[in-house]
């Protein structure tokens, strides 16, 4: 079934718009949660890694790359999170309707992705207010965002998949996603790491989100010392596609492996 025939986009639309309005439903201040809420998070994270831990201090503009970073995972956090769930909490509407099965995985990227809009537009407020000037670079920051979506949404496809069968899943990727956040240098710069543990540095970076968060942090805060990628840490170029190629593979594959259990979702719920 083509995912993107008129009846699709209806249903993806209204999925969109029925998800972001549910989000906020209730609370008194509505959709400025989705600017609060990293901003809060921000505030925490930098009182206890930056201020009292120190983390960064070697690092100029530390806390724009902060935020930056908590702005990227949770965006991968949320699309996974939420896309793990989606098929199980959509039952009804899958035993009533015959639709292209992606198009629920697709309408929690788009919420994810809204947010993460959202909060990349505060982080280059904040950029742009701590001295730090952008140039043509930052339309890099397009195919970034690309590879994040990508990988992101293989990966939703394939805990999607497996949580229809196996509910299991949900508080083994909680411990995942926490060991995730640790191993990827998002509190602390990378530098940190590679200056005492340079391999251990190097295989951090073969992590997609870890090349992301830095390939994004050396285009929109311009410390390239402080901030050093995977093509300036390596010089084997076979080893410094893996993590630029690895986004694809998974995206492909979930959506491969999503596709081929689909027609199985409403009588398995």
């Amino acid at each position: 079934m083509n995912f993107f025939n008129r009846r699709n986009q209806i249903l993806l639309k209204e999925l969109i718009k029925t998800d972001f309005k549910l989000r906020y439903q209730g609370s008194v201040i509505g959709y400025l949660w989705s600017i609060l809420k990293p901003v809060m998070l921000f505030v925490i994270m930098y009182l206890v890694f930056v201020r009292f831990l120190r983390f960064g201090n070697a690092v100029p503009h530390f806390a724009v790359a902060l935020l930056l970073a908590l702005t990227l995972w949770n965006f991968f956090a949320e699309t996974t999170n939420m896309g793990m769930v989606s098929i199980v909490s959509r039952g009804d509407l899958l035993r009533k309707i015959s639709f292209s099965k992606p198009i629920i995985i697709f309408s929690v990227v788009a919420n994810a992705f809204i947010n993460l809009i959202i909060s990349l537009i505060v982080v280059i407020i904040l950029a742009l207010i701590s001295g730090i000037h952008m140039s043509w670079n930052v339309i890099f920051v397009v195919p970034l965002l690309l590879e994040l979506v990508l990988l992101a949404t293989g990966i939703a496809f394939l805990l999607a998949t497996a949580f229809v069968k196996f509910r299991d899943l949900g508080p083994i990727w909680e411990v995942a996603m926490q060991a995730g956040l640790y191993g990827t240098p998002i509190i602390y710069p990378i530098i940190q790491v590679s200056n005492t543990y340079p391999t251990v540095a190097k295989v951090l970076m073969l992590n997609p989100m870890a090349q992301i968060v830095q390939d994004m942090r050396y285009i929109l805060t311009f410390s390239n010392n402080a901030n050093p990628t995977l093509w300036q840490m390596v010089h084997n170029p076979y080893i410094i596609v893996i993590p630029y190629i690895l986004p694809i593979l998974i995206f492909g594959l979930g959506l491969w492996v999503f596709t081929k259990h689909s027609n199985k979702f409403a009588e398995t719920i």
